[in-house]
């Protein structure tokens, strides 16, 4: 049966593929990732995530390893907090060695594995405990099949390349593949010491263990593209050393933050450690690709929110998400993409299918959001970095976004930006809520297009304000001039379309006949976020999204439980986003409601403690909290994912009220407040330019007192109460 089936041209993953059934472990590097279950293994199982990915396919689909004919006794599975090692710690279960029992436990045997420069280096350790020699076993079965990652997801292909025949060696084994693309592929296995054997699907390994001794065997798969052999054979610890000080090198200059909660501690921890897991290096700079397994790739829209909710931390990861979209942005329309001349990236991938057409996400750019958002980025990183030299280099693709706006966004002149895709093959829906099912009316009937949603409006509103500002920073006043009259236009049509007194919160969307989608949604709290709300309706909004019907208690949930499509268990409609929280925090806090976001903090900081390493993943269901219970997983949610890793950084900046001012050298705290649980945030390493400031904030019932730790170089620190 299928995982993943195709519904009215849109991918839908089924239910049977939960991730909730069966723990697994997941480990990314560049471009390479791995999913195995907890024991260390992957089995060959079509559709599922479970393998070893490098570039958009699997090169390992199948090892599983045995003691003698059994499978080992798990004793546990951990990821090392930095997410770049899993330990897996085995032994047998009652054996013979031939002559006499061996009772379980006697041997232990621990995994470590790790990925480094598209190579998977595992190393095996096996220790004697017992009171005398034991002849050792292991069987290492492997397999692949070069699976493009929507085949591995379920979908069907008519041909395939061909599988070219297994090359072995005393030291292991090489798999390889020819493509319909006519790229060659190899997964070259190596064993260190040799094995007693190798097999054509496998390695057999035989050893005499003294008692009280220990044995160790490192094994490395490379993945090889085309006829590019893998670098130099480097040894386990070579690469593991290696490996370590490239993530130390990329964490030095992050803020750190440090409060007198450990359990928030985890989770910001864990959330940084998945954030640096998830950023690959591009040749424009660094990227976050949006999440394991299905997301591992370069998305315009998940880029863009993750570098925004980590600017303060880092302003590195926005210049390098703006670099890679202004090298990707659209130059020509292609109807097959969905791309205009100006447009930003919605995802580009690799692989053969990708290569060969058979999906159009080679270079895809059915996105309505990632261009105005896009500048909206470029504005906030200036702010926060005063990198003027780069803004300037930037300013070309700025205006070309800009153009597309003007003159593709709104093609029938409704006044408002819109999408409807180009291709049969592309999205239905083109926002962040891009399921075919996810922008209707109040009777359940589907929004027919071309759709203007309500957050869009918001994303141009701001952009053509950040863009307003940039320009009058370069010297342009009278495009300056006109941006604001054309922000402030657009103001005024949206309160005029969008609002609807019925249901005291502004409308979903608007549809190609100009009818108002008059379904209560979070896409509203986007709009507080963009700041095209009015003050009075703003706050009436915000208060809205935290009734009943909308707070779970863990969350904010995507619709409200009284409208038509409602379901807790859909994707869009009715579950909890985490990062759709953190932007709605954000914009509750910039119309002065702080309660509000504190409330937000405090259902996902409380969602966070329930789940395994306190990693939030990309979506939750959407049902009522209940005393002593943990949230409900969605079953297909990525995780790690990249924009709900940064959710504990946006809605934490949101409750201090932090802003950055590079270009004055000053940092702000505007009405700060803490939940009762943080009695003290420390932010240590805050870089404003060459200057560096550590800041301690205290709680003191409801005030909260700033003081500076330690100041290098020149930079002004405030708080407003």
């Amino acid at each position: 049966m299928n995982d993943v089936i195709r519904l009215k041209d849109q991918y839908y993953i089924l239910a049977s593929s939960s991730l909730a059934d069966g723990r697994t472990e997941v480990l990314k590097q560049g471009e390479t990732f791995a999913v195995f279950d907890r024991y260390g293994d992957i089995h060959q199982v079509l559709p599922g995530p479970q393998g070893l990915y490098h570039e958009g396919t699997r090169f390992l689909s199948k090892l599983e390893l045995s003691l003698g004919a059994q499978r080992p006794l798990l004793l546990s599975a951990m990821v090392k907090e930095n997410n770049a090692l899993v330990r897996i710690d085995l032994t047998n279960p009652d054996l013979t060695d031939g002559q006499r029992p061996v009772p379980r436990g006697t041997l232990h045997l621990c995994r470590t594995r790790f990925l480094w420069q598209g190579t998977c280096y595992e190393r095996i350790q096996v220790h004697n405990y017992g009171d005398r020699k034991f002849p050792l076993l292991l069987t290492i079965v492997l397999d692949t099949d070069f699976a493009d990652l929507f085949e591995a997801r379920g979908h069907q292909r008519p041909r395939r390349g061909r599988r070219l025949n297994t090359i072995r060696s005393k030291t292991g084994l090489v798999f390889g593949y020819k493509g319909l693309d006519e790229t060659l592929r190899r997964a070259a296995v190596r064993c260190s010491p040799a094995p007693k054997r190798v097999m054509l699907d496998g390695l057999r390994i035989e050893a005499n263990i003294p008692p009280h001794a220990d044995m160790t065997w490192e094994i490395s798969i490379a993945c090889e593209i085309k006829q590019r052999r893998s670098q130099v054979f480097l040894s386990y610890d070579r690469a593991q050393l290696d490996a370590d000080r490239a993530l130390q090198r990329a964490k030095a200059s992050d803020a750190h933050v440090y409060t007198s909660n450990e359990q928030f501690n985890h989770w910001l921890n864990r959330s940084i450690a998945d954030l640096h897991m998830l950023i690959s290096k591009t040749p424009e700079g660094l990227y976050p690709y949006a999440g394991v397994p299905w997301f591992s790739v370069p998305f315009g829209r998940d880029g863009i929110i993750t570098a925004l909710q980590l600017l303060w931390v880092n302003p590195a990861l926005a210049r390098g998400v703006l670099a890679f979209l202004a090298a990707t942005q659209a130059t020509e329309n292609r109807p097959e993409q969905d791309a205009e001349v100006g447009k930003i990236l919605h995802e580009t991938r690799q692989g053969e299918m990708a290569a060969l057409g058979e999906i159009p996400f080679g270079k895809y750019y059915g996105s309505v959001d990632a261009t105005p958002l896009f500048i909206v980025l470029a504005g906030a990183y200036y702010e926060r970095s005063a990198d003027r030299r780069f803004l300037e280099t930037l300013w070309p693709h700025i205006q070309l976004a800009l153009q597309w706006i003007d003159q593709y966004g709104d093609p029938t002149g409704m006044g408002f930006t819109t999408y409807a895709r180009r291709t049969d093959k592309g999205l239905v829906h083109q926002g962040w809520k891009d399921s075919h099912d996810a922008i209707f009316h109040a009777d359940g009937t589907a929004a027919e297009g071309p759709i203007a949603l309500c957050e869009v409006q918001a994303y141009v509103y701001q952009a053509k304000r950040t863009a307003a500002d940039l320009a009058r920073l370069l010297g342009d006043i009278d495009q300056a001039d006109r941006l604001l009259k054309e922000a402030d236009a657009l103001r005024e049509r949206f309160e005029q379309a969008f609002w609807c007194e019925e249901l005291d919160l502004y409308a979903l969307a608007v549809d190609g006949r100009r009818r108002p989608c008059r379904v209560r949604s979070s896409n509203v709290g986007h709009c507080l976020y963009g700041g095209i709300a009015g003050d009075e309706r703003g706050a009436r909004a915000a208060r809205a999204l935290l009734s009943e019907e909308f707070f779970s208690g863990w969350g904010i949930r995507t619709i409200a439980t009284s409208e038509a499509r409602y379901n807790p268990m859909s994707y869009h409609n009715g579950s909890v986003w985490p990062h759709d929280n953190a932007i709605i925090a954000a914009g509750m806090a910039s119309y002065s409601y702080k309660q509000g976001a504190m409330k937000v903090l405090t259902g996902i900081f409380d969602a966070s403690l329930f789940l395994e390493l306190h990693r939030l993943p990309e979506l939750l269901c959407g049902f009522a909290r209940r005393a002593g219970e943990s949230p409900t997983l969605y079953p297909t949610a990525c995780s790690p994912q990249a924009w709900a890793a940064g959710t504990g950084f946006l809605l934490l900046q949101a409750c201090l009220g932090l802003r950055i001012d590079a270009p004055h050298r000053l940092v702000s705290f505007v009405r700060p407040v803490l939940p009762p649980f943080l009695e003290r945030v420390e932010i240590r390493n805050l870089s404003v330019g060459t200057a560096r400031l550590d800041l301690v904030l205290d709680r003191h019932e409801d005030e909260v007192a700033l003081r500076v730790a330690r100041r290098t170089g020149e930079v002004e620190v405030v708080i407003t109460i």
